[in-house]
């Protein structure tokens, strides 16, 4: 997400290194720099110009404290004006004083509506609403089975009434269902359309006339990069929106779609979705958004992925386990099952501020190798699992893990080398040992850690995980179980001095 959005500001800092402090002269060439970046992220021209008129604006003259850099203080300036352009803070779903809150889905086909529907859906139950998704697509084949499909795998119930009944008759039923049954969130999916249909944009007046929603949320491909700004102004203009959900964030992605529909609409980004899965979905933060475009990260992010998963009994216990040196294979496996369900590894890396730049290679081979490492864990005996030192004293039972995996017999030993040093080391973060890393690290279950987490297999900096590449700082296992070390023999003469 943002990846080539990031590494272009990262350049246009770059000329501001060295210098003692910002000027119109050194702050051009940087500005520059910006402007292309938000031209080839698909930022609408309109929105790139005055951006970069009031980065100037707040830039030029701007006050330098000591300690402070002008590279840094060029970057939070920045920041704040990409926080204000992206609509300054969160902007929740409306809630109606009389229940149901009635919300209307809007765009054009093709922009995941559906999908969306869903995703907000499950967004709502978690939060403890009750939510009613009603099919009013009597046009895309299947669109209604789709919803069905999606409401049951995520126990939402889903209303329809077919595709021989008109949209907004569907829609006034629905909102009827909802308020006798005591649903307190109606969800409309509408079927797509394009803003120069008359038609069917007259149909969607019909509709938002027939059950009068609190929210109409405009659907958007954060591919289609600067139509995303004209499309918002006509949705608007004929339909009148209250907000927007970007999807499909996870893909090859400029986002400049980001940073025009605020902009263009004067209404804010409600949601974004980051991938395929319904659990998808995030409530959209503009500091946080602005913090990822700029490489800084987006801790808090990961920190409620990480909540929404453990329960704090888990946290307790995996702390006391870490500290006693007693962390185990069975340990180690349910980490990585959270690590899944968080997201990719890919991604959740690039929310640790720092960790922007590490080589997608490196993060799909340490993907790949988890895997394996699974498959090794799953030929293990319960015993084994929870033992690993019988693994390092007898050789034949590597030998039948490796052979019952699929691997040969020096992955098992390496990764069982590789182990026992993130054993011991994340022994020693989580009671903030390791000087210079703050008494903890995101995702290492230590003081400042991610809940947990205790201990992010493979992280690149953490001396990397069972048979995976350490990242750097980290060392490498060896191919073997680990050997006792030998007595340092005392040198005669005069000693160490």
């Amino acid at each position: 997400m943002f990846d080539e959005l990031s590494a272009r500001f990262e350049d246009a800092v770059k000329g501001l290194r060295g210098q003692d402090k910002i000027s119109e002269t050194n702050v051009d060439g940087a500005l520059k720099e910006v402007r292309r970046a938000l031209l080839e992220a698909d930022v609408s021209l309109p929105v790139v110009k005055d951006f970069v008129a009031e980065v100037r604006e707040r830039a030029v003259g701007a006050e330098v404290v000591r300690g402070v850099s002008p590279d840094q203080k060029f970057i939070q300036v920045v920041h704040e004006q990409l926080v204000e352009v992206m609509g300054g803070d969160n902007a929740p779903l409306a809630k109606a004083v009389d229940a149901p809150t009635v919300v209307l889905m809007a765009g054009l086909q093709g922009a995941g509506k559906t999908t969306a529907t869903a995703k907000l859906g499950l967004h709502l139950k978690d939060q403890g609403r009750k939510a009613l998704m009603v099919g009013a697509d009597i046009y895309r084949p299947a669109a209604i089975e789709q919803l069905q499909t999606l409401g049951g795998q995520i126990g939402v119930e889903v209303f329809s009434l077919g595709t021989e009944t008109k949209p907004e008759e569907i829609a006034a039923a629905g909102l009827a269902k909802a308020k006798q049954e005591g649903f307190d969130t109606l969800l409309v999916d509408t079927a797509g359309r394009l803003q120069i249909d008359t038609e069917m944009m007259d149909e969607m007046v019909r509709i938002r006339t027939a059950v009068q929603p609190d929210e109409v949320l405009l659907v958007v491909d954060s591919m289609i990069g600067q139509e995303a700004a004209e499309l918002t102004r006509a949705f608007h203009d004929q339909v009148g929106i209250t907000g927007a959900v970007l999807t499909k964030l996870d893909g090859d992605s400029r986002g400049g779609a980001a940073l025009s529909i605020r902009k263009v609409s004067g209404q804010p980004i409600k949601f974004i979705g980051t991938g395929e899965k319904v659990e998808a979905l995030q409530p959209f933060h503009p500091e946080r958004m602005a913090s990822r475009i700029l490489g800084m990260g987006d801790v808090l992010t990961l920190v409620e992925k990480a909540q929404k998963e453990v329960e704090l009994a888990d946290v307790e216990k995996m702390q006391k386990k870490l500290q006693e040196a007693s962390f185990d294979f069975t340990d180690f496996l349910q980490q990585m099952r959270l690590i899944k369900r968080m997201g990719s590894l890919g991604g959740l890396m690039k929310m640790i501020p720092g960790m922007n730049k590490i080589d997608d290679g490196m993060l799909k081979q340490g993907e790949q190798q988890l895997k394996r490492i699974e498959a090794m864990i799953g030929s293990m005996t319960p015993a084994e699992r929870n033992q690993p030192e019988l693994l390092a004293s007898q050789p034949s039972r590597r030998r039948r893990i490796a052979s019952g995996s699929g691997h040969q017999p020096a992955d098992v030993d390496k990764v069982l080398a590789d182990f026992q040093k993130m054993r011991g080391f994340m022994q020693q973060m989580s009671r903030g040992g390791m000087p210079g890393m703050g008494g903890g690290f995101p995702g290492m279950g230590g003081p400042g850690g991610m809940p947990g987490m205790g201990g992010m297999p493979g992280m690149p900096g953490a001396g990397g995980g069972p048979g995976m590449p350490a990242g750097p700082g980290g060392g490498r296992g060896g191919s073997g179980p680990p050997k006792r070390q030998r007595p340092v023999k005392k040198k005669k003469g005069f000693g160490q001095l």
